[in-house]
């Protein structure tokens, strides 16, 4: 069989190796585990700590190098979490700080390092912070800490600016102080309950730092950052030019990417590097590849959540480019780059991929035809699965993709993301992707706890997705998941800092890298042949020798 991919390749910039070499984070695989979701031990129908230490053994079958916690801080839980009312304590939703001890201590045992959140950009308003700033009152020290200003208007009845908040509605909610009287605005780009903090404050920077040396201390190996390129605020909170997408926002946009962004940033790293071994990661959403390096360089983050694979199309083209600019973004200042398919915000890729349904009126070609659709997009994020785990860097897994889990539609009385209300109710928010991870049985809640009412309903046909049926199947997605860490280590042909592009045909894409392995991915609709090398592993099987449609395939 003649191949249609030519042997010349084109190379892209490769990211510089970090000094030193040999840091764990420059080409781990970590595993995000949304808490609420992943297993729960206690029997609320909310995963705990104590259910994350049950499932670690199955952590260490997949293959992980570490894990990323979303937050297990002390909060509220108006966004589940990211409402920190006590940085520096475990919310007991989750279990205690001997909990979390536990956790360290069995993960490091199996050889697993554990990241958490780092929330910096805002606090609870249930924050011993926020409440003391109620209290006190305009002009003092205590509203210091956060942004507080007069309203516009004869009577303050106006916001401070036409900010929105991500969330949707506005970013400003006005208090009624100690005399009874409506009175100043404070910021919130996110829910009313999570005011924004004054970074400009040197009190912000030190409380982090208190708060980072509380977890280091306690053996954490890093942090993920939320919101990094947020906390500094445009100079004087200039009114916004163009009206904001709800959970979108532009490189120039005032809220967000400020210059001063970067000294925080700095600061932060100072603390890390002075518990070696340490990494952290910054939620990085800017689009422009010299804005994104700044938040990558040698004295800032570590490394920055890449989200072009998170958010292209299931188009060769596309993801190609995608892949170009983000080796491109970090190369120009050695950074390590990073590689994620899905995350706690974002769809779930196995319906982000499936094709449109078409209409009918036949419920049981409704039917028929959303299982189609499914299986497609299921097929394509194995294939991904494959081109993610061949790239240099860093991957990021989220919980439930390696068992291709779809995005699930709730019924609107399920919904509990802020965002559905904020928006007023046009935007459904984040629930789809944070249903809880199946694990074994016939029926929910499929060992996820044992009690049937868990915090989002699991659908009753997820018996198909479970870890348990996928373990006894090698064809399984979660088989193909383990199949893939484990040659992305053994294999030394998965090795070199760059991507060499093979020509393809139309519709498809090849990269070889440096210490050998070939990785191609087929994303039309019909059988094409493989470049030349022993196969290692495809995604689906081969038709007549060919590379399926949907699929991707690694060789050497």
């Amino acid at each position: 069989m003649t191949s249609d991919y030519p042997t010349e390749v084109l190379p892209v910039p490769p990211f510089a190796a970090q000094p030193g070499g040999g840091d764990w984070w420059t080409d781990a695989v970590v595993y995000q585990i949304y808490p609420r979701s992943f297993s729960d031990l206690g029997g609320d129908g909310i995963g705990d700590l104590a259910g994350i230490v049950d499932k670690l053994g199955y952590l260490e079958l997949l293959g992980v190098d570490a894990i990323w916690l979303s937050p297990v801080m002390r909060s509220p839980m108006a966004d589940h979490g990211y409402d920190v009312s006590d940085p520096r304590d475990i919310d007991p939703t989750f279990g205690t700080l001997a909990d979390f001890d536990a956790l360290i201590a069995e993960a490091h045992d199996r050889d697993i390092r554990v990241t958490m959140d780092l929330v910096p950009n805002h606090t609870s308003d249930q924050h011993a912070w926020f409440s003391a700033a109620l209290g006190a009152g305009p002009g003092s020290p205590e509203r210091a800490r956060y942004h507080f200003l007069p309203g516009r208007g004869e009577t303050g009845e106006l916001p401070p600016n036409n900010w929105t908040s991500v969330f949707g509605g506005p970013a400003w909610s006005r208090v009624r102080e100690a005399d009874g009287e409506l009175g100043e605005w404070y910021l919130h780009l996110f829910a009313p309950e999570q005011p924004d903090l004054n970074w400009d404050n040197p009190e912000v920077m030190a409380d982090l730092e208190t708060t980072m040396r509380f977890w280091l201390d306690r053996g954490v190996d890093g942090f993920r950052i939320d919101v990094a390129h947020g906390m500094a605020k445009a100079p004087g909170l200039p009114d916004m030019t163009e009206p904001a997408v709800v959970l979108k926002h532009t490189d120039d946009d005032p809220r967000f990417n400020n210059e001063a962004v970067h000294e925080i940033h700095r600061r932060i790293r100072a603390v890390m590097d002075q518990y070696p071994g340490t990494a952290n990661v910054g939620e990085v959403w800017v689009d422009a590849n010299d804005q994104f390096a700044k938040y990558v360089r040698p004295d800032e983050l570590h490394l920055g959540f890449n989200f072009r694979l998170a958010t292209v199309d299931f188009e060769s083209t596309a993801i190609r480019d995608a892949i170009e600019e983000s080796l491109a973004a970090v190369s120009a200042v050695g950074a390590t780059p990073t590689w994620t398919l899905s995350n706690h915000d974002v769809e779930r890729e196995a319906s982000r991929y499936a094709p449109p349904v078409p209409a009918t009126d036949n419920d049981d070609d409704a039917l028929r035809a959303e299982e189609n659709a499914l299986g497609i997009g299921i097929a394509r994020a194995r294939a991904m699965a494959l081109v993610e785990l061949a790239l240099p860097g860093t991957v990021f897994l989220y919980n439930g993709a390696e068992l291709g889990l779809p995005n699930v539609e709730l019924p609107d009385e399920a919904l509990v993301d802020p965002v559905w209300e904020r928006s007023g109710r046009t935007q459904r928010g984040r629930d789809g992707c944070r249903v809880p991870l199946p694990w074994e049985g016939e029926e929910p809640p499929f060992g996820f706890s044992t009690n049937p009412d868990t915090w989002l309903p699991m659908p009753a046909d997820w018996d198909r997705f479970t870890v348990e049926k996928q373990l006894e199947d090698i064809y399984s997605t979660l088989s193909l998941y383990r199949q893939a860490i484990e040659l992305r280590y053994d294999r030394p042909e998965f090795s070199g800092p760059r991507v060499d592009w093979y020509g393809a045909p139309d519709g498809c894409l090849a990269f070889r890298r440096p210490g050998g392995a070939i990785c191609a991915l087929n994303a039309t609709q019909t059988p094409v042949p493989l470049p030349h090398g022993e196969i290692l592993l495809v995604s689906l099987p081969l038709v007549d020798g060919m590379l399926a449609p949907n699929s991707a395939a690694w060789l050497v």
